[in-house]
């Protein structure tokens, strides 16, 4: 569940619930207090859930990555104000990440691409396709539409500005819908999707090497033999690197298979 401060406000004395866990990120000053906060159920707990600041470290943007089936996955809470910090920030970021689900939030712009009784189109709204589109990411559609912030004063029109961009061609996720039955005292109605969670396989066997074993010996030998013997004499650009790099892991996987054995995967068995 994400949440933004609809006003812009920093996020103050967050709620805690012993169901949930809480991902937002700690004020070290004063203006520079986080305005989105992210919620995981305990249930989600095995999907090894984090927050990674270390990639983007911003107070209006909140990024979490879980573990599925052996593969990382990726989420975006997001809040603009007028000022367009956020979408400024990740359009001047260089950062690389790939299996991005989800990316919503409070946006903060009027347009006619997903309003169709607004009749302009926002500059903003280009900068904020080029971080899409940079993403592997495509607009959402709701299934239902509807304003989504409701203005205090009935003299103001209500707003289309909370957006959800979804994983590009994706035939599991590609709507999302619109709860304005839901925002209670809030004036931001809820948006919700559902995400579809791969069954994990759960391998029985592995392939492993004895330690201290003859095969153990041969197997590190092997593979420093090879490894010596690729050119790398000319890795010139990334595309050279990355064959070295290719090159070595096939080395590997090969000098594994032709040195390790089956063996049952026990509450006893070891990682080599």
């Amino acid at each position: 569940m994400f949440h933004s401060n609809c006003k812009g406000n920093p996020l103050v004395e967050v709620v805690n619930h012993p169901n949930w866990l809480t991902f937002t990120r700690e004020p070290n000053a004063t203006n520079n207090c986080p305005r989105v906060v992210m919620f995981i159920n305990i249930r989600l707990s095995s999907f090894c859930f984090s927050f990674r600041k270390d990639i983007i470290n911003h107070r209006d943007i909140l990024l979490a990555s879980f573990f599925n089936n052996r593969d990382i996955f990726w989420l975006i809470n997001i809040y603009s104000d007028f000022f367009h910090s956020a979408i400024k920030y990740l359009k001047n970021t260089e950062f690389n990440i790939r299996n991005l689900l989800v990316m919503t939030g409070d946006f903060n712009i009027q347009d006619c691409l997903w309003n169709l009784l607004f009749n302009y189109h926002s500059s903003i709204s280009d900068d904020l396709f080029v971080i899409v589109n940079s993403l592997n990411l495509s607009l959402s559609y709701p299934t239902n539409q509807v304003p989504i912030r409701y203005s205090d004063n009935v003299n103001n029109a209500n707003l289309v500005i909370n957006l959800m961009f979804l994983c590009y061609d994706s035939s599991e996720l590609n709507t999302h819908s619109i709860h304005p039955e839901w925002h209670l005292t809030s004036n931001h109605a809820p948006l919700t999707i559902s995400i579809p969670i791969v069954e994990e396989y759960i391998a029985t066997w592995k392939r492993s090497i004895t330690k201290n074993s003859k095969e153990e010996d041969k197997f590190i030998k092997e593979v420093i033999v090879a490894f010596s013997k690729l050119d790398m004499s000319n890795i010139s650009d990334i595309p050279k690197l990355e064959k070295v790099v290719s090159d070595f892991a096939n080395i590997v996987d090969y000098t594994w298979i032709k040195y390790s054995k089956l063996a049952n995967i026990t509450k006893h068995s070891k990682s080599w």
